[in-house]
């Protein structure tokens, strides 16, 4: 990450993403780092353009529940680091869990933004998301809205009119556009968002953009060119970052960014592209792999059924299990997740359609009868963390409280950030690099240039 953030500071774009709760979870889990520190050291390389995360509010991390107290230290600890720009989502469009949040992150003169998840179904409509974007403006006072298209659904017919309805709900407040790759459609669909208003798009840098990922900055600064508007980004800095990347793709074994088939499929049932490897293990386990499409079937089903939860953490992952497990025993919903159960019951927020009738009465006779009819918060939980570990840091109690005992352990051994480096670079690489950056030139307007640095080496080609 730091020989990339090196040159997105130079790079002139306007912010850059740089931690989620699953990321933040993976630095713990399996890379060994905090996640905090990754924080401060990309904010002192990245001083220029505004840095940005994501938020739940009161209510997930990730997965699970979070104590009030826990979810607030981490708020303030990502503000503490250098996080001046933070997106507060709930995937049902229920914010009664993030106002609270929101406004004290805006108290502390960070940027706020309001994430509307976009969805197809009959109840996630056009006037819906009018309606949202005024309430979480009138609200909680965010400074942006975001459509976040997770599922990468927004096609060129539905973009103009579902954009237009949430600028009118969000008055003079900006708009972003995060959109997926996944139907092959997202690059059009920003070049319409820029033509009805949005004031930002947000985008990968290629090899990471496409497939599942953000359409490609490369790509989208060269279209909106082509149509007379002026993007302020420096083309070499962005192809440096590219070469870096794809070196490193290459030294790891990790796949490029490939645009992906229309697959029509995917408007049925809406499963995000992060998740499909995770059902395809789990089908793979149960010998069941080449039912994956009634699987898919299966989810589509599903989410008819619990009332259309929009396809995002976690109740895209919710939908998902149930489906699996009516798969796999063959009689629907005779084994029910607590999470279905919970979600059934409004433990998670205000549904924005019931839930079938007779699939609720399976869930409850199926499900655990040890849940509680109302959903009780989290207890605080850190005054007692404090007690037991007198001498931890509130960075400590934090990972100790979101994160497995052993992977923390971990981190503080480690004391910081792991050494995630690719070495120096050898003929192959150099060969591999020059193709690369033969054909980022050839593609570059004339006068401009495309610079690689590692170490003593220093690679420029000009167009």
């Amino acid at each position: 990450m730091l020989p990339v953030a090196e040159h997105l500071e130079r790079s002139g774009v306007d912010s850059v993403d740089i931690m989620s709760h699953a990321c933040f979870d993976a630095a713990v889990r399996f890379v060994g780092d905090n996640p905090l520190e990754r924080m401060r050291v990309l904010r002192r390389i990245m001083p220029t353009p505004a840095l940005a995360t994501s938020h739940s509010g009161s209510d997930f991390w990730g997965f699970k529940s979070v104590a009030p107290d826990v979810a607030r230290l981490d708020l303030d600890l990502a503000i503490d680091t250098g996080v001046d720009r933070l997106r507060f989502i709930n995937g049902l469009l229920d914010f009664d869990p993030i106002v609270d949040s929101a406004r004290h992150a805006k108290s502390r003169g960070v940027a706020t933004i309001g994430a509307l998840v976009f969805s197809e179904s009959p109840v996630h409509t056009d006037e819906l998301y009018e309606r949202k974007a005024r309430e979480i403006v009138e609200r909680a006072d965010v400074d942006w809205i975001m459509i976040k298209d997770s599922g990468g659904l927004l096609t060129s017919e539905r973009a103009g009119s579902l954009i237009d309805a949430v600028r009118r709900g969000a008055g003079t407040k900006k708009v972003t556009l995060h959109g997926h790759s996944m139907t092959g459609l997202a690059h059009r669909v920003y070049m319409i968002g820029v033509e009805h208003g949005v004031d930002e798009v947000q985008c990968a840098i290629w090899p990471l953009a496409l497939g599942t990922s953000q359409p490609s900055t490369q790509r989208i600064v060269r279209n909106l060119r082509e149509e007379g508007y002026q993007v302020d980004v420096d083309d070499a800095e962005i192809d440096a970052a590219s070469v870096y990347l794809t070196r490193l793709a290459r030294a790891k074994g990790l796949p490029l960014g490939e645009a992906p088939e229309y697959d029509h499929f995917h408007y049925r049932h809406q499963v995000p592209g992060g998740m499909m490897s995770n059902l395809r293990a789990q089908l793979a386990d149960a010998g069941l792999l080449d039912r994956l499409d009634s699987l898919l079937e299966e989810t589509a089903r599903v989410r008819e059924e619990l009332g259309w939860p929009t396809m995002v953490t976690p109740y895209s992952q919710f939908v998902g299990s149930q489906a699996l497990l009516n798969v796999v025993h063959g009689e629907r919903y005779s084994v029910v997740p607590d999470q279905i159960k919970k979600y059934a019951m409004g433990h998670y927020g205000k549904l924005l359609a019931p839930v079938d009738p007779n699939v609720l009465d399976r869930i409850m006779n199926n499900g655990s009868p040890g849940i509680d009819e109302k959903a009780e918060a989290p207890a605080p939980v850190l005054d007692e963390m404090r007690r037991r570990l007198p001498r931890a840091s509130d960075e400590e109690l934090l990972l100790r409280a979101l994160c497995p005992e052993d992977a923390v352990e971990r981190v503080i051994a480690g004391g910081g950030i792991a050494d995630a480096g690719i070495g120096p670079l050898t003929g192959s690489d150099v060969a591999g690099i020059g193709k690369l950056v033969g054909h980022l030139a050839g593609r570059a307007k004339p006068g401009g240039e495309v610079v690689f640095e590692q170490g003593d080496l220093r690679v420029r080609v000009r167009g």
